[in-house]
């Protein structure tokens, strides 16, 4: 099965929620998961040739996290091209602010931008119409993890 890494942009515990179901939904399925919550630009080198799965909420005007914020920058500033990376997104987000899910439309942009390609659609979660993200996320991860090699 697929080794999978899942980073985790989060401010209130929310998207570490989500990655940790996830986690165990894929480990289910028999794929090999790490959960990264502060994940490096090595951590995210190694899963190019594998699979990863960023799972971010937003914060201020559509901000990134303070935890996942410097593996963006590193991805955008340093690595470039990366055809071969394969990934999902989950995008928390609140509708009633102007960016909704902003940092994982952002990330996913990047990410499309460098030539990854996305493994099924991104999940945007609304926090004033899901107050419990996992119930979303976890049918979702789901399918996901039936789609990866």
């Amino acid at each position: 099965m697929a080794q999978v890494g899942i980073f985790v942009g989060t401010v209130y515990g929310n998207s570490l929620l989500v990655a940790e179901e996830a986690e165990n939904i894929l480990q289910e399925q028999g794929h090999e998961v790490k959960v990264f919550e502060e994940g490096t630009l090595a951590e995210w080198q190694f899963y190019r040739q594998h699979y990863a799965l960023v799972v971010t909420s937003t914060t201020g005007q559509g901000d990134l996290p303070d935890s996942i914020a410097p593996l963006f920058q590193a991805i955008r500033d340093q690595v470039g091209y990366q055809p071969e990376l394969r990934y999902g997104l989950i995008a928390l987000g609140d509708s009633s602010y102007d960016n909704f899910c902003g940092a994982g439309r952002t990330f996913d942009a990047l990410l499309q931008e460098q030539g990854a390609t996305r493994v099924g659609e991104v999940l945007e979660i609304d926090a004033i119409e899901q107050p419990e993200p996992e119930v979303v996320s976890c049918p979702w991860v789901e399918q996901w993890g039936a789609l990866l090699k």
